[in-house]
C-alpha cells in the first residue's frame, strides 16, 4: 500500500534503503512500486464484475485520458505487445509499439493528493515509470529517480531549481555514492520544515 502523505520514510528489510527506493534491483521494493499500480487496478477492476480483464484493459488503453494513471499503467501491464512480446510499453528501446504506448500513458489523469505540493503526483508517476522501465534511461537517472521516489510518495517535491541543481550535479559526478549523497542532503533539508 502506498504511504500516506506525511508518513515517515521506512527502511526496507531486504535492501536497507528507504522502501520503494531499491527498485528495480530489490525484489521487495520492486513489488512495492508495482503495488502502487496494482492496488488502484484491483479497486477499479472489482467494479467490472464478470468482465474479462484483458478486454477491460484494452478499453482503458483506448481512452487513457479518462482514467487515473495507475489504472492506465496497470492496463498496459495486462496487454502483451505484438511486436516484442513484453508487457505493452515496457519492451526494449527499439520496440516502436511499446514506445508509442508509453507516450500515450501520459495522457492519463494525475490528481495530486490533499496536502502535497502541486505536481507531486506527476513526479511520482514519472519516477514510477522510470523505475518500471529501467532499460530506457541512464544508470544515473535511474538511481536519482528511485532514490527520490520514497520522499515523493510521502509528499515532498523538489522545486524546479532544486531538481535542476541536483540534475546538474549528478551529470558532473554520476557515481552512485554522489547521487545517494545528494538525495540524502535534499531529504535532510526537507525534514527541517
Amino acid at each position: 500500500m502506498r504511504p500516506a502523505v506525511g508518513a515517515a520514510l521506512a527502511r526496507c528489510d531486504e535492501c536497507g534503503g528507504y522502501e520503494y527506493g531499491g527498485a528495480p534491483d530489490c525484489r521487495r521494493c520492486r513489488r512495492l512500486v508495482d503495488g502502487i499500480v496494482e492496488e488502484k487496478w484491483h479497486c477499479f477492476f472489482d467494479q467490472w464484475q464478470g468482465e474479462n480483464e484483458l478486454d477491460v484493459a484494452r478499453l482503458i488503453t483506448a481512452e487513457p485520458d479518462q482514467h487515473d494513471w495507475r489504472i492506465v499503467d496497470a492496463a498496459l501491464d495486462r496487454i502483451v505487445c505484438e511486436e516484442c512480446g513484453n508487457r505493452l510499453s515496457r519492451g526494449p528501446m527499439n520496440c516502436s509499439a511499446c514506445n508509442l504506448a508509453h507516450g500515450f500513458r501520459y495522457a492519463a489523469i494525475e490528481s495530486d493528493r490533499p496536502g502535497v505540493p502541486r505536481g507531486n503526483e506527476h513526479a511520482i508517476r514519472v519516477n514510477v515509470s522510470v523505475v518500471r522501465r529501467p532499460q530506457m534511461t541512464s544508470a544515473q537517472e535511474l538511481l536519482a529517480r528511485r532514490l527520490f521516489l520514497p520522499a515523493l510518495l510521502v509528499g515532498f517535491l523538489p522545486t524546479t531549481a532544486q531538481a535542476q541543481r541536483i540534475s546538474a550535479m549528478i551529470k558532473s559526478d554520476p557515481t552512485p555514492e554522489r547521487v545517494s549523497g545528494l538525495v540524502d542532503d535534499w531529504l535532510r533539508d526537507q525534514r527541517t520544515w
